[in-house]
């Protein structure tokens, strides 16, 4: 923000911003740039037709007279500017034969010397350039050097205006140190004469002119500014504006030109400078020197125009770098700036511009920084693109409706920077909470939830909340007995590797790791992340399990385990969720009666040998799994029996020996639950099994042998 607000005020240049700048308003001025041409104004051009059909450049001053002639006396123009510095004298070739002659042979002959002596002034062509100046109106031009201790060449002109018109607002414009001027002669039978200068910025390029300078005492002006003078009329005089507005648009105020063809207020910024109002597609007819001079110019083409005459030829060197079409001659820069003067079209930077941008900066943060508070990427963005138009709308609005150019590379800069350091402060807390996240859950969870719950990781956290939630127990069964029978490190490898099985099953199944109980695993489903197919996928993971336990087997026969089997309970109810425990020891866990029944219906399959047994509530959420019912039984510490349930792996109609199985079974527990025993044994020798339910089958039958024997 400081250096955005050194840039603004002039402390501080910082070079991408003075491009931004640049940028901004070659951008401005190819938006409201005229399309149609200038009526008032012409171009002569002095081109390579022009070379070819009268000689190389410079031109004698005899065609040059010739040109003017031709240009306000045939065509009628107004008023003739020449882009050009004539600072050489020229007497012409004739001149100069004679006067060799006179120096020689002629020396002795005296009556022959005084004829010739007569003859001289009418073949001096800066004499014939003088007279043709004096009878019509043309205004000169001239270079100025900011070099100190530069060269100075020919007659300056006049002052366009009294130095004291302007006080000590004088010492705001700046000092030339040298110039390239007209030969007196010339100069003095010229109408005026104005410098032919444009300011070169860092790019090359030519956007800005000084109106106003000073040379020598005197106030001088552009080469536009004096021809805008002669044309409305002389005496033409250009003072400061009085309005107090038009003094705080800088400290040289505002100019005005007031003449017989009208008034022209004008607005300079603190230098004397304006920028130069380019026209589209050159804006200005173009004839060539060639044909004006050979009468091939359409009568009247010329007349009541102001004409410049340049010289526009390739390869001699007055071509300018402008914003809108790239490489012309000077004279184009003159004619453009010319056309904006009479037009009122000149823009001029005003002394506020800068403490202007500086003040809105502030106000632009905080509005930005609002925005981007507890707001999505997208809308940040969106927020930020807003203010970005404002902004831009705002400068566009100064051009045009203003003629005001405003400088605002800090004030457009400032959204986007403010966004990338949005972004780049979002993602640091984005990473730290996607670390910390890592750090609470990934010993719970697996790493792809975890890399889930990281892109919205505010919507996570280890406090406690009531949640609906799919819990399992799967426990090893007859453990103690083959805890016996190991070595502790026998025991202790195998342990390993079974729970590390057990472990990836439950990540592979979305599944949260709760804790090692012993030789048992706790996980569940639904928290930290919600999962509506929760009991689905703890289902999936414990038949996954138990598909396992053929490789887990093998594994462990090495390390002396004996036949393993594994007993799992599983339930879906309403708990409480989160970090949980004393002062000394937390843990990510879940409380409430739905754990207590998924652990009773796992010492059920323990006690019963029916390897995996889930509750109502699971079963209900499995979406049409076909489930084997197992009846009701007593949970110790609960009012009321509780419905068990066997999950196959299959859904309805995906195996015929299953949908079988599951319609038999189910009329078998009909009969049992009706107490016709004897036909129930009857239908279980008629059971098909299929994976999974030899343990149920074993216990069916078993069951129906106790009763047959308290029966008997």
């Amino acid at each position: 923000m400081l250096l955005l607000g050194s840039h603004a005020l002039g402390l501080l240049n910082l070079p991408p911003l003075q491009r931004l700048d640049l940028l901004l308003h070659d951008s401005l001025l190819a938006a409201f740039a005229p399309t149609e041409r200038e009526p008032r104004v012409a171009i002569v051009d002095i081109d390579e037709r022009a070379l070819a059909a009268h000689g190389r450049w410079p031109w004698r001053r005899a065609l040059l007279a010739e040109l003017v002639d031709c240009i306000t006396g045939d065509q009628g123009a107004h008023l003739v500017a020449l882009d050009m510095v004539l600072a050489e004298p020229d007497a012409g070739p004739d001149t100069a034969a004679l006067k060799r002659l006179l120096d020689g042979p002629l020396r002795d002959r005296p009556e022959a010397a005084a004829a010739l002596h007569s003859l001289l002034p009418s073949l001096d062509d800066d004499a014939l350039l003088a007279a043709t100046l004096a009878r019509r109106p043309v205004v000169l031009g001239l270079v100025l050097t900011p070099q100190p201790h530069g060269a100075n060449t020919g007659a300056l002109p006049p002052a366009v205006m009294p130095d004291r018109a302007l006080g000590p607002r004088l010492y705001e414009l700046p000092v030339w140190h040298g110039h390239g001027a007209n030969q007196p002669l010339l100069q003095q039978a010229a109408r005026g004469a104005g410098h032919l200068n444009g300011l070169v910025d860092v790019d090359g390029v030519v956007r800005r002119v000084p109106l106003l300078v000073r040379r020598e005492g005197r106030v001088l002006g552009s080469l536009a500014l004096v021809t805008a003078q002669h044309w409305l009329g002389s005496p033409v005089a250009v003072n400061p504006l009085p309005p107090a507005a038009a003094a705080a648009w800088s400290p040289l105020g505002g100019l005005r030109l007031a003449g017989p063809r009208g008034t022209l207020a004008l607005r300079v910024d603190r230098h004397g400078e304006v920028q130069v109002p380019y026209r589209r597609d050159g804006g200005f007819k173009r004839y060539s020197a060639a044909d004006v001079l050979s009468g091939r110019v359409p009568a009247d083409a010329l007349r009541g125009r102001i004409v410049l005459v340049g010289v526009g030829a390739a390869g001699l060197g007055d071509q300018r770098l402008t914003p809108l079409a790239g490489t012309v001659p000077g004279t184009d820069v003159q004619a453009s700036l010319l056309a904006g003067l009479l037009n009122g079209e000149v823009r001029a930077q005003p002394a506020w511009a800068g403490p202007l941008q500086a003040a809105l900066l502030p106000p632009v943060a905080w509005l930005l920084l609002r925005g981007y508070r507890h707001r999505r990427l997208a809308v940040g963005a969106l927020w930020t693109a807003a203010v970005l138009l404002a902004s831009l709308a705002l400068l566009a609005a100064a051009w045009a409706g203003l003629n005001a150019w405003l400088p605002g590379a800090a004030l457009i800069a400032l959204p986007p920077l403010l966004l990338a350091l949005h972004l780049v402060r979002s993602y640091q807390a984005m990473h730290g909470a996607r670390r910390q996240l890592a750090a609470l859950f990934g010993q719970y969870v697996p790493p792809e939830l975890v890399a889930q719950m990281s892109r919205e990781p505010a919507r996570y956290s280890m406090s406690s909340r009531s949640a609906e939630i799919t819990v399992m127990f799967a426990d090893v069964r007859d453990f103690t007995r083959i805890a016996q029978q190991l070595p502790p490190a026998q025991l202790s490898a195998s342990m390993n590797l079974l729970l590390s099985h057990l472990t990836d099953i439950v990540r592979e199944h979305r599944g949260t790791l709760d804790k090692y109980i012993g030789d048992a695993v706790m996980a569940f489903w639904g928290a930290p992340l919600d999962d509506p197919d929760q009991a689905r996928h703890a289902v999936a993971a414990a038949l996954a399990m138990q598909a396992r336990l053929p490789v887990l087997r093998a594994e462990l026969a090495p390390l002396g385990w004996p036949e393993l089997g594994l007993s799992i309970g599983i339930n879906t109810g309403t708990v409480v969720v989160g970090d949980m425990g004393s002062r000394h020891r937390r843990a990510y866990t879940v409380m409430g009666d739905a754990v207590n029944v998924a652990a009773r219906l796992q010492a059920l399959a323990a006690r019963e040998g029916l390897g995996l047994v889930i509750g109502e509530r699971t079963r209900q959420a499995l979406d049409g799994r076909l489930c084997l019912a197992l009846g009701t039984w007593q949970v110790r510490g609960r009012d009321g029996a509780e419905a068990a349930w066997h999950p196959l792996a299959w859904h309805p109609g995906e195996n015929a020996v299953a949908d079988r199985l599951a319609q038999r079974w189910a009329r078998l527990r009909e009969a049992v639950e009706a107490g016709r025993h004897d036909e129930a044994r009857a239908m279980l020798d008629t059971l098909q099994a299929v994976d999974g339910v030899d343990p149920l089958l074993l216990w069916q039958r078993a069951a129906l042998q106790r009763l047959a024997a308290r029966r008997d």
